[in-house]
């Protein structure tokens, strides 16, 4: 199996040392490439096992089998670093979209510096509105509440 980088798996392992480590980019590009190198082990063994196999007519190769389980046992796991680190990844860009929604003007879609709760261009409020009764979310400008039908101040 080919490289998942495109044969720049090796380069790119020698140049994560640079990058940041929290980054979820790289948590992903350091699976994928762990990934793709225990795949290609794994099918380095096979070939292996297939040509002993028809070399000498038997059926059992008791190191290969050790090696090829060990190796298959370190892909799961790996396989498993590199579904944390996509999951890793869908959660920072979740979290990204929710502090730019509520830097957003529901209003005239401006988008605002962290940390205002007004717009500073239309003098919108900010963010989720929620009801102040029963806590619903609530649309930008509603009067009333539609879960309890509280008045909103406004």
């Amino acid at each position: 199996m080919s490289d998942l980088f495109g044969g720049l798996g090796g380069l790119m392992k020698g140049l994560s040392g640079f990058m940041p480590q929290d980054d979820p980019d790289v948590a992903l590009m350091m699976a994928g490439s762990e990934v793709s190198d225990l795949q290609k082990q794994e099918n380095d063994l096979y070939a292996q096992i297939g040509k002993q196999a028809l070399a000498q007519g038997r059926v059992q190769f008791p190191e290969l089998e050790k090696k090829l389980h060990l190796v298959q046992e370190n892909l799961s796991a790996a396989q498993g670093k590199l579904q944390n680190a996509q999951a890793g990844k869908r959660e920072k860009n979740c979290a990204r979209r929710a502090e730019e929604e509520a830097r957003l003007c529901p209003s005239c879609n401006n988008m605002n510096p962290e940390g205002v709760k007004f717009c500073q261009e239309c003098g919108a409020r900010l963010g989720a509105q929620k009801c102040a009764q029963c806590g619903a979310s609530l649309s930008p400008g509603t009067r009333f509440c539609g879960e309890c039908g509280a008045r909103q101040e406004g």
